[in-house]
């Protein structure tokens, strides 16, 4: 994983130990219509218990609000003196795709600084695409800007995962798309795979086909399946063939079962349920379990009041036997199209033991 003439790059996998997870403080009424409040205190039910395990870092947009803030956490039973709060303005809190991914640079902490375009959707993204480099100087860590050859190179960081050892997933849909939301529009694959070699150390790029309905991102992988070990993955799977999800999931399934590790070994494949659909307005939600958030000791999941909700969890305890096992209610956070994974992005700690999941082998379903 050493891109040429350079030191070695490593994205390490999200089960590898943390020195703090960056979270924003929700504040963009819009993607909440009507639920905002009830969305804080979702938010601080994941802080309260992110907090037990990691450092967090937040971001909020004025004194006022991390006031605010404190006494929501303090009435919520978390520790207002145990985050470390950054005055930083933003657009919308989904800072996985807006914050750096982390990667070691020769051992070092780095952050690579994509160029977010909202999605290749959202006007009002100004202020999220300089959040990147922000919290990469607020790591004390070195920004690497995300190019491929000479044009800058735009995603986010849900448009991949990384099992800590040079394999990536990825959708064709969200990275290769030429339509109306083409974050790169004419930059070929091959171009794209050079420049994750380059930022990221990858080794080959684990190619699904396409993301769920509702998905404003056109199709972010960490809605779909992601690495739970070094050859596993956890990947969404719809059991009703009448549900507009069922297709395309099965065709990525298809495709999980096809791909080797970077040892040749097969995949194994943990299959998490969907949720039963969700709808606002009219529209599909992007409702789903795959949006799970891997911290240290514990594993933070979304839950819908649905009954697969214990299935889910069940699954998930199965891949991370040493972890805790939570589920958060996430039925007023979906309306913003987005769920736990989406909210934060972890900041590795160098240096660490890589704490590889030892997970027994996950069901193979039929």
């Amino acid at each position: 994983m050493k891109p040429s003439g350079g030191p070695e790059v490593r994205l390490p996998a999200e089960w590898e130990p943390h020195d703090a997870t960056w979270l924003a403080y929700p504040h963009w009424a819009a993607d909440w219509p009507g639920k905002l409040a009830a969305v804080r205190w979702a938010f601080v039910e994941f802080v309260r218990i992110l907090q037990r395990h990691e450092r967090v870092r937040l971001l909020v947009r004025n004194q006022t609000e991390a006031d605010r803030f404190r006494r929501l956490l303090w009435r919520g039973g978390g520790d207002p003196d145990r985050v470390d709060i950054q005055i930083r303005e933003t657009n919308r809190s989904w800072l996985r795709d807006t914050g750096p991914t982390f990667v070691l640079h020769g051992g070092q902490l780095a952050g690579v600084c994509w160029r977010f375009t909202g999605w290749a959707r959202y006007a009002n993204h100004h202020q999220d695409a300089q959040v990147g480099r922000f919290i990469t100087g607020a790591a004390g860590a070195c920004a690497m800007d995300a190019r491929a050859g000479d044009r800058p190179l735009a995603m986010e960081g849900g448009a991949i995962d990384s099992n800590g050892r040079g394999l990536l997933l990825a959708t064709e849909e969200c990275l290769l798309g030429q339509g109306r939301h083409a974050r790169n529009p004419g930059l070929p694959r091959t171009a794209l795979e050079e420049a994750f070699r380059v930022l990221l150390g990858t080794e080959r790029v684990l190619w699904l086909g396409g993301g769920i309905a509702g998905d404003d991102t056109s199709g972010h992988v960490d809605t779909v399946a992601r690495f739970v070990g070094p050859r596993q993955v956890a990947a969404s799977v719809e059991s009703d063939r009448r549900d507009e999800n069922f297709e395309p999931l099965r065709e990525n399934l298809r495709r999980l079962r096809r791909m080797r590790d970077d040892r040749g070994h097969p995949l194994e494949i943990a299959e998490l349920p969907m949720p039963q659909a969700l709808h606002y307005d009219g529209d599909r939600l992007p409702a789903g379990y795959a949006n799970f958030y891997i911290a240290n000791g514990a594993v933070l999941v979304p839950t819908f009041n649905d009954p697969n909700d214990r299935v889910a969890l069940r699954v998930l305890e199965q891949c991370f036997p040493d972890r805790e096992i939570y589920g958060i209610h996430c039925g007023d956070l979906i309306l913003g199209l987005g769920a736990l994974h989406c909210l934060a992005q972890q900041q590795p700690r160098p240096g660490a033991a890589a704490n590889i999941p030892n997970a027994p082998a996950p069901r193979q379903g039929a």
